[in-house]
């Protein structure tokens, strides 16, 4: 296994990685909607959020030899079901058909005060 880290994403708020690889797999950690200059939340607005969150992704995949469209599993957790239409609607802008395997979960409370978190499972460029 290899930790991968990026200063293009958030730090993680815990003990654990941003992302780990284990051999043609990237198994990238939970991204909330922080910028990764500030360590603030980017807005309460939950499409403005679900954008952030993509290119957190993205910063952590590119970091680990991988990309969006290597994306085979994703993993949304939100706090309020009914923001599961903006959240599509910005999620499907990030990725290409075919679209990777997904489970969306309402959960009542994340680490910190936010929306939308995502996590996903990437092959990793050979």
């Amino acid at each position: 296994m290899e930790e991968i880290a990026t200063a293009d994403a958030p730090e993680s708020i815990g003990p654990f990685s941003q992302a780990i690889r284990d051999g043609d797999r990237l198994f990238v950690s939970g991204q909330g909607p922080v910028d990764p200059d500030t360590g603030e939340i980017v807005s309460d607005d939950i499409g403005e959020q679900t954008h952030a969150v993509m290119e957190n992704i993205r910063s952590v995949l590119e970091a680990g030899n991988s990309s969006l469209g290597n994306v085979v599993k994703s993993t949304v957790f939100v706090t309020d079901m009914d923001d599961y239409d903006d959240i599509n609607a910005v999620y499907e802008q990030y990725l290409t058909e075919p679209y990777p395997a997904r489970s969306a979960v309402e959960v009542s409370r994340l680490p910190i005060e936010i929306g939308v978190e995502i996590e996903v499972v990437a092959r990793v460029e050979s």
